[in-house]
């Protein structure tokens, strides 16, 4: 099988796990009383790929989780909101890991989750016309500091494991 192919598969594997993880995150209630704050587990796969598979299958297999994740759950509102601010935390991600190599995968997607975050508000802010509702940024920007170190850690040991395993 040919490097292409093999990765083309791969980053379709991706996407189904990256996709059930994000559908069964959006059945869970709330973890906190702040609506909004979900520990975005699916972005461990995003980030993962980006290290593993490189920018244009990352970026594909955001494309679809977004896409399949509104359609199977009917948040067509996670598309308005999700959609950009996915892809411009994907952008960022890709931009960093020229910086910061697979021992700092955290700290990007702790940078990538702030980013996420606080493009949503910008997102809501243009829609609902509320400037009240940037208020809301600075727990948004701890509760990404802390979800994508997380997500960004997690990112780490399966890299670490592939790599172990000679993969």
């Amino acid at each position: 099988m040919s490097s292409r192919i093999r990765k083309l598969t791969t980053c379709g594997l991706f996407a189904a796990i990256a996709l059930t993880i994000w559908v069964v995150e959006s059945l869970m209630p709330p973890l906190t009383p702040i609506p909004g704050i979900k520990p975005g587990l699916a972005n461990i796969v995003t980030v993962f790929t980006v290290y593993y598979l490189g920018a244009p299958y990352a970026a594909g297999m955001l494309a679809v989780r977004l896409v399949l994740g509104a359609l199977l759950t009917g948040q067509v509102s996670a598309l308005l909101y999700g959609g950009p601010a996915g892809i411009v935390a994907l952008v960022l991600a890709i931009l960093l890991k020229r910086v910061l190599k697979e021992d700092y995968i955290w700290v990007n997607s702790a940078f990538s989750a702030v980013l996420h975050n606080t493009v949503q508000i910008l997102i809501a802010w243009a829609v609902t016309k509320t400037a009240a509702i940037l208020l809301y940024l600075p727990l948004l920007v701890i509760a990404g500091i802390v979800a994508g170190s997380f997500t960004g850690l997690c990112a780490r040991f399966a890299l670490q494991a592939l790599r172990k395993a000679g993969k």
